[in-house]
């Protein structure tokens, strides 16, 4: 989508601080972090948010999560945790229409959140 700031990042048009890459998915650090780790997995695939998703997305969101798992645990919270976060909507909290899966780790975080 051509005026989503998300699939710029993700097509290359706007630079980002890339932890992970692959021909579906893109991981990046969060310009304005929430915890001392904090990074974003995005598909590359434009779906608006998770009340979006159809039935051929399903695999793709478990890779999504799937590789979040795995780059929390890598960058140091494999033993303490981390927070997996998916905002959809306006109510939701979600300000950038592309979906996108925030981890958060680093230190405790309480509940709710806000």
């Amino acid at each position: 989508m051509a005026d989503c700031i998300f699939c710029k990042i993700a097509g290359g048009g706007i630079p980002s601080n890339k932890i992970y890459e692959d021909e579906e998915l893109l991981a990046f650090y969060d310009l304005k972090p929430q915890a001392p780790l904090h990074f974003l997995v995005i598909p590359k695939k434009h779906i608006p948010s998770v009340m979006d998703l159809d039935s051929a997305d399903v695999p793709l969101l478990g890779r999504l999560l799937n590789k979040a798992q795995e780059l929390a645990a890598a960058l140091g919270c494999a033993e303490t945790g981390a927070r997996f976060v998916i905002n959809c909507k306006a109510d939701g909290g979600q300000t950038v229409d592309h979906l996108h899966c925030h981890v958060l780790g680093g230190r405790a975080l309480g509940w709710p959140p806000g």
